[in-house]
């Protein structure tokens, strides 16, 4: 810590210096990663904290349904502030707002006080949505685009690792170990964020309703925008039907696997992180709008493969959840980061507000599929959530094959 503290960096509107502290860099995307992690912590867990606290599966699912909307929410709401006040101070007062929410989780003896839990984590987990527009502030002109880049890899490695580890230490120690580490993990961040970030100037004065309006300002004048948030908030409610009830599936018959097996399969989201530069090349070469509408066509084929699933044998099955998770994971990323590409284009002074909508998208539709799924998943079972998964990502590719579409403003 002492090495980021030695390097003075002058804040204003972008930095002076010639190149960021390697230590910086790490902070930035490990924050980013820890702080998007407590999103996804949940999810391969539910099994086993349903019978803990005595929960249906359908009230249990509403956890991760309630943290992807408190994150929707913290975007609209909140994200916007960090043009208007210090973003390090910002920060800090997140991390600590995370990190007591998640103490609360890890503490909750009923599904009502882990329901309000999880709607703050959401909130207050949008501090990686303020980190990543931090790094790109802070980072010189020249250098830009590989710091951001180093960033949004510790976001993306943050979302996979999170099943996994919340998985395996759940299976050996306890759902509610996940959360209070999780909350140790979070303090640090607002610790090193307080002592390791430079204070941020303010971009603009104004007033936070004006910053409120002008998110719908934004949003209407920009049909661009909106095909961006419909499509990638379409492909975000398979994701979420998806993950949010695979761990009650495979709870139950005929596998009966535990909680570490269900965040196993969060490894395959390393797709999605390779997918990330891959995605900016062909974008760049070929156009974005040629890759949503391939991703969007990956994610929509591989959800469908799923539906295979009756016609093969147990163990077979679970290589086939597999192999479309991989697929789905490579196509959605590919998708956003295309539609970023689309997004950023429009208006580039308003790129941190443009960023705010469409991923205002994305967590309202994972809250709709986290919702979705789980009465899916009561009412018609596995094949009912593929269904539901498949139709969705559909409806995405029909979004980005519309005439017009392809017009980005």
């Amino acid at each position: 810590m002492s090495a980021i503290r030695s390097t003075h960096i002058p804040s204003a509107s972008a930095s002076t210096a010639p190149t960021l502290p390697p230590a910086l860099v790490f902070l930035l995307a490990a924050s980013a990663g820890l702080s998007v992690a407590s999103l996804y912590y949940s999810q391969p867990m539910l099994g086993v904290l349903g019978v803990s606290i005595g929960a249906s599966d359908q009230a249990v699912g509403m956890v991760p349904t309630l943290t992807q909307l408190g994150y929707a929410f913290g975007l609209l709401l909140l994200a916007p502030l960090g043009d208007r006040f210090d973003r390090r101070s910002i920060i800090v007062i997140k991390a600590a707002v995370l990190c007591a929410a998640l103490l609360a989780a890890g503490a909750a003896p009923s599904i009502g006080l882990l329901l309000a839990a999880s709607l703050a984590i959401g909130l207050s987990a949008t501090l990686a949505q303020d980190i990543v527009p931090a790094a790109a502030t802070l980072a010189p002109e020249a250098s830009r685009g590989k710091v951001v880049g180093t960033v949004m890899t510790g976001l993306l490695m943050g979302i996979l690792l999170s099943r996994v580890v919340s998985g395996f230490v759940a299976e050996h120690f306890g759902w509610r170990t996940v959360f209070v580490s999780a909350a140790a993990a979070i303090a640090l961040v607002g610790v090193a964020a307080w002592r390791g970030l430079p204070k941020f100037r303010p971009t603009t004065q104004l007033g936070y309703a004006d910053l409120m309006a002008s998110l719908g300002t934004l949003f209407v004048r920009h049909g661009g925008l909106r095909r961006a948030a419909l499509a990638q908030g379409l492909l975000s409610v398979s994701f979420s039907a998806f993950w949010s009830t695979l761990a009650v599936m495979l709870h139950g018959e005929p596998f009966h696997l535990g909680a570490a097996a269900a965040g196993a399969f969060g490894l395959a989201g390393a797709a999605g992180a390779l997918a990330a530069p891959l995605a900016g090349r062909l974008a760049d070469k070929r156009g974005p709008e040629l890759v949503t509408r391939l991703g969007a066509a990956i994610a929509m084929l591989s959800f469908a493969a799923m539906a295979l699933s009756p016609w093969v044998a147990p163990h077979a099955r679970l290589w086939l959840i597999v192999g479309s998770a991989i697929g789905f994971d490579l196509g959605i990323q590919a998708t956003l980061i295309a539609h970023q590409t689309i997004v950023f284009s429009i208006d580039p002074p308003a790129r941190s507000r443009l960023n705010a909508v469409l991923f205002v998208g994305v967590f309202v539709g994972m809250a709709a599929g986290s919702a979705l799924g789980s009465v899916v998943l009561a009412a018609w079972g596995w094949m009912g959530v593929t269904a539901l998964a498949t139709a969705a990502a559909g409806a995405a590719l029909l979004v980005r094959l519309w005439p017009g579409a392809a017009d980005a403003r």
